[in-house]
């Protein structure tokens, strides 16, 4: 910060400390420039730094200090008028309305000083002839925060029938508090119908759409719209985060959190902000903060999740538990406070309302990660309603029904039938059952313990054995054979299964066993043989010949036996992996649909998930996409509920990609949404989560939602590394982030992005990226204001575009540095050189080639040079410059225009629009100059050159347009 001379540096001071972040320091350095104006002796220096204190308090968490510096104005105000300019006394009565707000604010002003207040503002208001709206808006607040609703219908009446003027609210500020009061009265859709115009940006201000984004959160979960609930909170997030005065808007984001099951990103927005626990400046945006620390602790508690440690006031740790009665505690005191002062209980009553809200939806996915808190779990109402009284605890099944259910499932192939079956262990520990009933059991048992279930399937055959079962046993006993091959014992899996198949089809020709146990039989000897033929590339005929003996047995033979049916399914999908094995592609993706169409014909529609997987990678190879994605939403369609996350994630992520592929981004972006939250959900969110973020974070790019696609990228690059998932992914993610903050204005924090993927891309064989993330980091510096750092970029651009000869772009590094140099000490003579350096680069390029399409390309960029080069002469020429350096600069632009005219005339119709902007340009030159006939007849050339060209043409238009204009001091 400079230091204060005089009042030229006092305003410089205030405009620098007006740029700082909000909070303490920048209020302290107010105070400091207030005593150093008092020092200057102008009582205007006094008003300004007063006004600034004012302000930067007023944007800040000790919003109580406003009354002091505004006491004082008002004072200076009523003694001598004349000392305040014309903005300072707009600026005086603008602040009216903020003393109003912030005595409401404070609940130890009494509401008898606020109602004389009112009256106070409507007086001076009238005296400075200011309509009375601002007036009606500050009574429409007053009554609206006591409860004292008809009243403040009245107020919101007269605020609307009031004229607009000066001294009333920003149009993005009254669209805000008018749905607010929709709000108040029910009207969710009503309210956000108002906001549209702030939501959709055609409104805005320092605090909007800030905190309409915040306001509209819980409206668009009651009414189901939870996209741009997500939407919303994604992007308002963003703008509210580095803003210290905007807790109150901050709390209804985490508020959203602890209603759509995002409590974990709750307590991260909460450990962001530790002093918003305590700051007391503003006591009612510290009574909302503390409202939905009570709702977000009390719904951890209700998970039981009571004892977790979570971020809370500075000086000690805290649970969830702990933390919700602190906090309900201070929200409750505040509310009473107020309606003390109030004389009414609706402080108090909305507070109580807000922390007892209940969950809007069981969990909306955001994209970003935050770890899950509890089990997923079934929707909850969208409207609040009453706890239901715990049902009377019912008697436990009987085994009897257990076992009856645990063979439905088993005989019907369902999801959940080895549950089942341990059900049924657990209730048999204490009871005799018989044999066969512990044959089913160690059975079942093995199938849910993988390859550590050869001892069970054993002892399940002994038993099947003593029950009087041989079939059953021998079927064990093959599949405790697969389980070896599953383990890698591929020799003793063989011969393990060698004797139990002999005996399958002895015993099946003397009609000793059923068709269906010999298909256990011949399905595990075809696994096996199946598994070396993926393990050891060997045994193809042998595992073809089982496969097909197979199908001979079980072929027409399923009717209404599903187990049958399943074993023909299966049978053709290991007939499409022999199929791709061989390299017949179409008959493999031909099998795997028979296969996927038997499972959905016989209702097992999620054992089909696995086949439409590879008919849809099989797809992918052969280039039909249109193939890849239908079957990977059956996949997603078939698999269900029944599909584990991971699995889940990936259907997603791999259906994201196929959309995006083709374009369609905006799908894409929901299936890789759906990826992310089905990969944190499955414990993966630093692998496949984070490579879902990255995906989705493009996506949201290619659809120009920005803000959403910051916050996505950011959250995805705390997990994407080089080593898991290549050092690709990473560059692209930042440098699609620096995109998007660039999109944003955030140009500092773009360039440091794109520098960041350049330093990566250097050390890659192949330079193009590396130019190009130098290139765009030269922009975003650039547009930050550190033109020296810019114009280091760009050289460093410009050296690897010409060692890869890419003449377009270093020409186009050449023209940014010598515009930057005009902000630099190269000045005038450094910028006339660089760009004098692009039109040599662009010629001898031209010179050397002989391709006629790439020497039109050039040629263009040679015209788009001079065109550059005589705009920058022009426009360099200093304000006080004498009349003779003045007529030298423009001679010297004029030439460059004709030059650039005379290179788009040679290429064309090609060339049409860059010779016409040239044309003008050198139009208005020769008007400069005091050469009317020659600027006319440049107009003329354009006019002729658009004769007959098509009139809805943004271009023609604008460009015959100008023409004109440059004609009429002519025609006059």
């Amino acid at each position: 910060m400079g230091r204060v001379t005089d009042f030229d540096s006092l305003r410089r001071a205030m405009a620098e400390n007006s740029e700082e972040p909000e909070g303490p320091a920048r209020n302290a350095r107010a105070e400091q420039l207030l005593l150093e104006a008092e020092k200057l002796n102008i009582p205007l220096a006094v008003i300004e730094a007063l006004g600034h204190q004012l302000k930067v308090y007023n944007y800040s968490s000790e919003k109580d200090k406003m009354f002091v510096p505004f006491a004082r104005l008002l004072r200076m105000w009523d003694e001598r008028p004349a000392d305040f300019d014309e903005y300072e006394t707009h600026s005086l009565h603008w602040v009216f309305k903020w003393m109003t707000a912030g005595m409401l604010d404070q609940p130890h002003v009494p509401l008898a000083s606020i109602e004389k207040w009112l009256g106070e503002m409507e007086h001076r208001y009238r005296l400075a002839g200011h309509s009375e709206r601002a007036v009606r808006c500050a009574e429409f607040s007053v009554a609206g925060h006591i409860g004292d609703l008809p009243r403040a219908e009245r107020a919101y009446a007269a605020w609307l029938a009031a004229d607009r003027d000066r001294m009333a609210d920003c149009h993005a500020c009254e669209l805000h508090g008018q749905g607010g009061w929709h709000l108040k009265n029910g009207r969710d859709a009503e309210a956000l119908e108002l906001w549209g115009p702030v939501l959709e940006g055609e409104y805005s201000c320092a605090h909007e759409p800030h905190t309409v984004l915040a306001s509209s959160l819980v409206p668009l979960l009651r009414l189901g719209r939870f996209d741009e609930a997500r939407a919303h909170h994604l992007r308002g997030f963003r703008l509210v985060r580095p803003m210290e005065s905007m807790r109150g808007a901050y709390a209804d984001h985490v508020e959203f959190c602890a209603l759509t099951g995002n409590e974990a990103r709750g307590l991260e927005l909460l450990a962001e902000r530790p002093a918003y626990f305590t700051d007391s400046g503003q006591p009612r945006s510290r009574m909302d903060f503390m409202a939905v620390v009570t709702l977000l602790m009390e719904r951890l508690t209700g998970l039981g999740l009571g004892e977790q440690r979570v971020p809370g006031p500075a000086g000690r740790s805290w649970t969830a538990e702990e933390l919700a009665a602190h906090a309900r505690v201070e929200a409750l005191e505040l509310a009473a406070r107020f309606d003390a002062r109030n004389g009414t209980s609706h402080v108090g009553d909305q507070v109580r309302e807000r922390m007892d809200r209940r969950p809007l939806v069981d969990r909306l996915p955001l994209g970003v990660r935050a770890a899950r808190t509890a089990p997923a779990g079934p929707v909850a109402p969208v409207a609040p309603v009453a706890q239901a009284p715990a049902p009377e605890q019912a008697e436990p099944p009987s085994l009897p029904t257990l076992l009856a259910e645990a063979r439905r499932l088993s005989d019907t192939l369902q999801p959940h039938a080895l549950e089942a079956w341990a059900a049924v262990a657990r209730a048999a520990e204490d009871t005799e059952v018989d044999t066969y009933v512990r044959a089913e059991i160690a059975d079942h048992t093995a199938m849910g313990r993988g390859p550590e279930g050869v001892e069970l399937f054993e002892r399940a055959a002994e038993l099947y054995a003593e029950a009087g079962d041989e079939g059953e046993a021998i079927a064990a006993r093959a599949r405790a054979a697969y389980v070896r091959a599953l383990s890698g014992e591929l020799d003793e899996a063989l011969a393990a299964v060698d004797e139990p198949y002999d005996r399958i089809l002895a015993l099946y020709a003397d009609d000793a066993t059923g068709v269906r146990q010999t298909a256990a039989v011949l399905m595990s000897r075809a696994r096996i043989l199946m598994r070396r033929v993926h393990e050891r590339s060997a045994g193809t005929a042998d595992a073809e010949q089982a496969v097909r003996e197979l199908l001979a047995l079980v072929g027409g033979r399923g009717g209404s036996d599903l187990r049958l049916v399943s074993r023909a399914a299966e049978g053709r999908a290991m007939l499409a992996e022999l199929a791709e094995l061989a390299g017949d592609r179409e008959r493999a993706g031909e099998l795997f649909r028979q296969a996927t169409a038997q499972f959905v014909g016989a209702e097992l529609p999620w054992f089909a998930v696995e086949y439409e997987v590879r008919v849809a990678a099989l797809a992918h190879e052969q280039g039909d996409v249109a193939e890849a994605e239908r079957a990977l939403r059956a996949a997603l369609e078939h698999g269900g509920p029944y599909v584990e996350p991971v699995g889940r994630a990936q259907l997603h992520l791999q259906l994201a990609e196929v959309l995006g592929g083709r374009g369609a981004a905006d799908e894409a972006a929901e299936h890789a949404l759906e990826a992310a939250h089905w990969a944190d959900e499955a414990g993966e969110s630093a692998t496949l989560g984070a490579w879902a973020r990255h995906q989705l974070g493009g996506f949201l790019l290619r659809q120009g939602r920005f803000a959403e696609a910051a916050e996505v990228l950011e959250s995805a690059l705390a997990d994407l590394s080089a080593e898991t998932h290549g050092d690709g992914a990473v560059v692209q993610t930042k440098w699609w982030l620096g995109d998007c903050l660039g999109e944003l204005g955030e140009h500092h924090a773009a360039a440091e992005r794109r520098l960041q993927a350049a330093e990566i891309a250097r050390h890659w064989p192949e330079q193009h990226d590396h130019a190009t993330l130098a290139h765009l980091a030269a922009e975003s510096l650039g547009n930050a204001g550190l033109p020296v750092e810019a114009d280091q970029a760009y050289t460093r651009a410009g050296e690897l575009w010409r060692a890869m000869g890419n003449v377009h772009f270093l020409v186009r590094s050449l023209r940014a540095r010598a515009w930057l140099a005009l902000r630099t000490e190269a000045g005038q003579a450094g910028a006339r050189k660089l760009m004098a350096d692009a039109v040599r680069e662009c010629e001898s390029a031209l010179e050397v080639v002989d391709d006629p399409a790439a020497a039109e390309r050039l040629a263009g960029e040679l015209g788009h040079t001079h065109r550059q080069f005589g705009d920058l002469l022009a426009r360099s020429v200093p304000e006080d410059a004498e009349d003779e350096a003045i007529q030298e600069a423009f001679e010297g632009a004029l030439a460059e225009m004709a030059a650039a005219v005379s290179v788009f005339a040679m290429l064309g119709e090609d060339g049409l629009h860059g010779r016409t902007g040239a044309e003008l340009a050198a139009g208005w030159l020769e008007a400069d100059l005091s050469r009317p006939a020659d600027a006319a007849a440049r107009a003329r050339a354009v006019l002729d050159a658009y004769e007959g060209a098509d009139p809805a043409d943004e271009t023609v238009r604008a460009r015959r347009a100008e023409a004109r204009q440059l004609l009429e001091p002519t025609e006059e």
